[in-house]
């Protein structure tokens, strides 16, 4: 009888140990998923802002649609320009740009990226094929027309299939001190193309 009580309290202590274990543990595994799934949505933000940069160059403003910026990825061109200085300089101040040629800009930007894939450039990650939400407008900022665009990805998209509870929590957190519940690049409000995540 005594050695029965002894096994059963020993399976005890162990199923103990393990849900202490788990609840410890739990946190972490949440952390570090989170930590992936995020660093893979800066990615495709900063493959975005990219493409922006180089599509306002062209059109003197940002794309309002993924449609257009995939297209102006697989058709556009990068003009690589060389600088000489001015030969009617003594001062060595004024230089004269030269534009000695393009290249395209899928091989520009991600040439070097063997997965890149431009039709999913729109899509985020792990969402189940949801899209970010993209604005592109312009603001006056000193009596000046500035181009100014924006990309969102919230949290609910990303970390679908989490922990639901801990999604909430994440979201209020950023709610209450009134920060945008996920990543984003870019502002409608400022002519900023940084991200919430630098």
């Amino acid at each position: 009888m005594k050695i029965v009580i002894q096994l059963v309290l020993l399976v005890v202590i162990v199923a103990l140990g393990w849900f202490v274990y788990e609840s410890i543990m739990e946190p972490v595994k949440f952390k570090e998923e989170m930590d992936a799934r995020q660093s893979e949505v800066v990615q495709n933000l900063k493959d975005i802002r990219s493409a922006q940069y180089y599509y306002k160059i062209e059109h003197r403003a940002y794309s309002s649609s993924f449609d257009s910026l995939v297209e102006f990825i697989k058709t556009g061109e990068i003009p690589i320009v060389k600088i000489i200085p001015d030969p009617e300089d003594t001062t060595f101040v004024r230089t004269i740009k030269d534009t000695i040629g393009f290249v395209s800009v899928v091989d520009s930007l991600f040439g070097k990226r063997p997965n890149f894939n431009v039709i999913t450039l729109g899509e985020i990650p792990f969402s189940g094929g949801k899209v970010f939400k993209l604005n592109s407008g312009s603001i006056e900022r000193g009596g000046v027309e500035v181009a100014v665009f924006e990309v969102k990805a919230h949290y609910n998209t990303f970390l679908m299939g989490m922990d639901e509870q801990t999604i909430i929590n994440i979201i209020a957190s950023k709610e209450d001190i009134e920060k945008y519940p996920g990543l984003k690049v870019g502002s409608m409000t400022e002519p900023s193309t940084d991200g919430n995540w630098e």
